[in-house]
């Protein structure tokens, strides 16, 4: 099979499984609003959501950004795979096992997270089995991407998550319907057994590759850190400037206002993880094309361009569109706004969010040049600036605007990391980006945004709310008519593909 083709199979792979897993996600968006929003409180939910937004910085400390640094590493030497791995697993272990231990104590000694009546700190007891499991199945992973079989990974995802699903529906309609306050704990209990399952499968699938246990060689754990801690300690400002915004609305506005803040920001993270799963992908390739002097990285980076903003910008250009009726579909009514008497809702800060897909989806490209070209190092300095920038324009804006200005503010963020990630990246690899192509993309997207747009009231005479059903696959079909229309993709594409 040709380089092109795993990397296509590759993706083609993850983004499945993550169609189908993002899928499932809405479905628990909007069952867990459902559930939660009790006598016309959705602060049940607000809680819900501050678990998992707690525990997600103390869960990147233990990425450190070592799946990545041991794709590349794996990559440069097959050979080596048992070592690194095992090696990798050791650190893993034991940065997890620390840092989840110290979100546990800590959560009970924050005021706004244990008061009476708060159910956050035993959530996060609970949650926090589940990012274990999660870290470690992304682990031992690392060795199905150097490999280009996460195919395999994707069926562990699946399945793991279809677990999930499964018992969160039990719990919710038969399990403990009326009592709350179990429930409330259950849903998060069947992330752990979603994610236990998920690992099984992906270990039993890594061990017909290379052995699965841990190793102690003080040399290669110098080697691999050394890497990782640039893109690691990266990786953590990244999740801060992404996340802080949740905490500043939990912490200054309540967890109502988080609440309806949350789906938005869910939404967003189903489709964040889709360019770094091509561009895992990719990098293996990459870096051996520029370790090699090969001019082909040209050629891999215009068409990862290609493909990364033909995915964000109809994603962009149709959920702003519709986004009222998407989060009707997702949520529950008490998400949606209601101007008359000043209530912004989840559809507003949907309409904001998601331009900042747009910047995610094409810096995630130039972050991983700076990684292919060992420069990592120079992510961690352009993170730290978007921090600070992203940290006082909170302060000061989220107190009298809420989550609007924290939608606002996280969108400026992605482009101050655009525009950074591109000139050091620009700077440390010559290569030159398609802009004819996205241009040609653009208008495609302009033009299914008009159509959609124009159909909405006509749809809505006979579907209401529920018309997004028909309007995205109809939209999806515009977008594609166009992209050939406008020769985005011509016969040389169609027969490139083919081959």
């Amino acid at each position: 099979m040709s380089i092109a083709r795993k990397i296509l199979s590759n993706t083609a792979w993850q983004f499945a499984a993550k169609f189908i897993v993002a899928a499932m996600g809405i479905v628990v968006i909007k069952i867990t609003t459902t559930y939660l929003s009790v006598n016309g409180s959705i602060a049940a939910y607000g809680q819900y959501l501050a678990v998992y937004e707690y525990l997600a910085y103390f869960g990147i400390i233990a990425d450190l950004g070592l799946f990545t640094i041991a794709v590349k590493e794996m990559s440069k030497d097959e050979d080596n795979i048992p070592k690194i791995i095992g090696n990798v697993l050791t650190l893993r272990l034991m940065l997890i096992t620390v840092t989840m231990l110290l979100a546990i104590i800590l959560v009970f000694f924050i005021p706004k997270y244990n008061y009476p009546g708060s159910r956050i700190p035993l959530g996060v007891v609970i949650a926090s089995m589940t990012v274990f499991m999660t870290i470690l199945n992304g682990t031992i992973t690392s060795v199905l991407q150097t490999k280009f079989q996460m195919g395999r990974a994707s069926v562990a995802v699946i399945l793991g998550k279809i677990l999930s699903v499964a018992l969160m529906v039990y719990i919710i309609f038969w399990g403990f319907p009326q009592d709350i306050d179990s429930g409330f704990y259950m849903l998060i209990a069947a992330g752990i057994a979603g994610s236990m399952l998920m690992f099984v499968i992906s270990a039993y699938y890594v061990q017909k590759i290379t052995p699965i246990k841990p190793r102690f060689d003080m040399d290669v754990w110098r080697d691999v850190l050394k890497q990782s801690l640039p893109y690691g300690l990266a990786l953590m400002l990244n999740t801060v400037y992404f996340r802080i915004d949740s905490i500043i609305i939990f912490f200054m506005r309540g967890e109502e206002e988080l609440a309806v803040y949350g789906p938005a920001m869910k939404m967003l993270e189903q489709f964040t993880i889709l360019p770094l799963y091509f561009m895992n992908s990719v990098l293996p390739v990459l870096t051996r094309l520029i370790k090699s002097n090969s001019e082909k990285y040209r050629e891999v980076i215009k068409h990862s361009f290609d493909l990364l903003s033909a995915l964000a910008v109809p994603m962009v250009v149709g959920t702003f569109v519709l986004a009222y009726p998407i989060v009707f579909v997702i949520a529950t009514p008490d998400f949606l706004s209601d101007l008359a008497r000043g209530f912004y809702g989840t559809d507003i800060a949907l309409q904001i969010l998601i331009f900042a897909l747009l910047f995610q989806f094409i810096n995630v490209l130039f972050a991983f040049i700076l990684i292919s070209v060992d420069k990592q190092k120079l992510l961690l300095y352009i993170n730290a600036g978007c921090v600070v920038f992203n940290l006082v324009t909170n302060l000061i804006f989220v107190p009298t605007y809420g989550f609007r200005a924290a939608a606002v503010t996280s969108v400026l963020s992605e482009l101050f990391i655009l525009i950074f990630t591109f000139y050091y990246a620009k700077k440390h690899l010559p290569f030159t980006l398609p802009l004819k192509n996205f241009a040609k993309i653009s208008l495609s997207g302009a033009v299914m945004g008009l159509v959609v747009y124009y159909l909405q009231a006509p749809s809505y005479q006979y579907l209401q709310n529920w018309n997004v059903v028909f309007l995205v696959p109809f939209g999806a079909l515009v977008y594609g008519i166009m992209i050939i229309a406008t020769g985005t993709i011509n016969k040389k594409t169609l027969a490139l593909l083919k081959k």
